[in-house]
């Protein structure tokens, strides 16, 4: 079964999807990052061409001839899905493909509004009986 992480106040949801990603890569792991439109797509990409800040993080788009061999995707199309290790989901709605990854991340901001959002996907997993892990990303933090 699917497991469902939730990662709670990130001040900034492009920059905890690179810092996230960054530590997937590190385990070996594959990951698919699903914007909500282009030019987060766009923004997200080039976000990751200095994350970390000694390094990138190789990614390509979903349509692009290197996918297969890439270890992350960054795109706001939803097809199609090149693999199927972790999902970090940045939009508002919850994909209907989301089981067919093994982990899929959720990141929720300070925000009022993006807290209500996720909400309602963490309903949408508990609901429907998935196990939901939460972190704290301003936890310890000033």
């Amino acid at each position: 079964m699917t497991e469902v992480l939730f990662y709670t106040n990130a001040a900034d949801k492009l920059h905890a999807a690179c810092q996230l990603s960054s530590k997937a890569l590190s385990r070996k792991m594959r990951v698919m990052i699903l914007t909500p439109e282009a030019r987060a797509t766009d923004t997200l990409s080039r976000l990751l061409w200095t994350t970390p800040s000694i390094g990138f993080n190789p990614h390509c788009r979903s349509a692009d001839r290197l996918a297969p061999i890439t270890p992350i995707i960054v795109d706001h199309a939803t097809d199609p899905v090149v693999h199927e290790e972790v999902l970090i989901n940045l939009r508002t709605d919850t994909p209907s493909y989301f089981s067919r990854f093994h982990r899929v991340v959720e990141i929720v901001t300070r925000d009022s509004e993006d807290r209500a959002l996720a909400r309602d996907r963490y309903r949408f997993y508990r609901d429907r009986g998935y196990e939901i892990t939460t972190h704290d990303l301003g936890k310890n933090k000033s």
